[in-house]
């Protein structure tokens, strides 16, 4: 039986090959900011209203003309395709299913459009990695004729993580045989025989046509995350010129960058700090999401991802001032776990444990929830952490 999360994860854990699940479990150096993200969270406090009418409790959220049943969606994650066969479009019609967002990543394991068809009534936005203007441009312009309804361009990545077990695992693309891997995936037989027909997964998106998988240098360069360095603020006019629907930021932590971000006609921000797999001393994303509604103002929608495991800590995200929270690893266990129906099985039970925290808040609807938060998001981020300067 599903109780939690962490059950997910277990079953994950015993499911997929060791190289696989640290693949998913990474983060930089000694995982610091990995866990200030789940501990930040635990220690927001949501102080219930009592006596209030909770017969009928409206979870859903309208986002840039849509709505979503439910103020959470499906974070963008590469390699989907080594967690599960076509793991990507098996996420996007859990998705679809229930009524949220999925982001799909430029790491993908499938393209695009194929993806896109598979929830063609889905809400699908497209995540962007620029590591050359010219393949970067050619995604875009094809997200755009499949139907993505917003981009979201990742800005936390000009050189990638130092992700140790990644390192210890071999873990690249191409995949290099070694006795280690050959013991791993031996000894997952499950795992290993539902692997075989497809072979192993390539980054599907980095050629424009046709079913030929992109160079090995694109490749790799992919997984390293070895990205276009010159990216500044001044280059989002380029991508203005060849996406015409919602830009969002991801991977703002600063109020600054905020405020920059408007004044360069930003659509939306993601505050997140890649699940604590960029950069260890970075401040967990739900401490700074206050800083940054703050500095917006309402302009725009402000999101959150980054230790998100409970329909409690999307209620935490939304008291804060989220618009909606996005969820990554939780997602990747249910698809490890029962593909389409595990992701499915894992989003639900968030929405149940999100429904039944806003009931006992004596929230009806997901505007109610920022009166649970005593003091406002300016006092919690001033206790989390007293002790620590925050050099901002």
């Amino acid at each position: 039986m599903l109780i939690n999360t962490e059950d997910s994860r277990g079953r994950a854990r015993q499911n997929l090959p060791r190289f696989v699940f640290d693949y998913i479990e990474g983060a930089a150096d000694d995982g610091h900011c990995l866990r200030r993200n789940l501990s930040d969270l635990a220690a927001v406090e949501l102080t219930p209203r009592v006596l209030r009418d909770t017969t009928a409790v409206d979870t859903s959220v309208e986002v840039f003309g849509r709505k979503w049943a439910l103020p959470f969606g499906i974070a963008p994650t590469g390699l989907n395709g080594l967690v599960r066969p076509r793991g990507d479009s098996l996420l996007a019609i859990a998705a679809a299913r229930t009524g949220i967002p999925f982001a799909l990543s430029t790491a993908s394991n499938m393209r695009l459009e194929d993806v896109r068809s598979a929830s063609p009534d889905g809400v699908q936005w497209m995540q962007l990695y620029v590591m050359h203007r010219d393949m970067a441009g050619q995604i875009v312009e094809r997200a755009a004729r499949a139907g993505y309804q917003a981009l979201v361009l990742t800005v936390d990545v000009p050189v990638s993580g130092n992700r140790e077990p990644d390192l210890r695992n071999g873990f690249r693309v191409p995949f290099k045989p070694s006795v280690k891997l050959a013991w791993d995936v031996m000894t997952h037989p499950t795992w290993s025989l539902r692997m075989l027909p497809g072979g192993a997964p390539d980054f599907a998106n980095l050629t424009a046509a046709g079913g030929d998988a992109g160079s090995a240098n694109a490749q790799a360069a992919l997984l390293a995350r070895a990205m276009d360095r010159s990216l500044v603020w001044e280059t989002l006019a380029w991508l203005r010129g060849l996406w015409k629907g919602p830009l969002l930021l991801k991977g703002v932590l600063h109020p600054d960058d905020a405020r920059l971000a408007l004044d360069h006609g930003v659509d939306g921000l993601i505050v997140s700090n890649h699940g604590g797999r960029q950069n260890d001393a970075s401040p967990s994303a739900i401490s700074a999401l206050p800083r940054v509604v703050t500095a917006i103002n309402g302009r725009i929608p402000v999101f959150m991802d980054g230790g998100i495991r409970r329909g409690g800590d999307i209620a935490k995200a939304l008291a804060l001032g989220a618009t909606a929270a996005f969820v990554g690893r939780p997602a990747l266990y249910g698809l490890a776990t029962d593909g389409a129906e595990g992701a499915q099985a894992v989003i639900n039970l968030l929405a149940a444990e999100l429904l039944r925290t806003m009931t006992l808040l004596g929230a009806t609807s997901v505007s109610a929830l920022p009166g649970a938060l005593e003091g406002g998001g300016d006092q919690f981020t001033q206790a989390v952490i007293p002790a620590v300067p925050r050099c901002l």
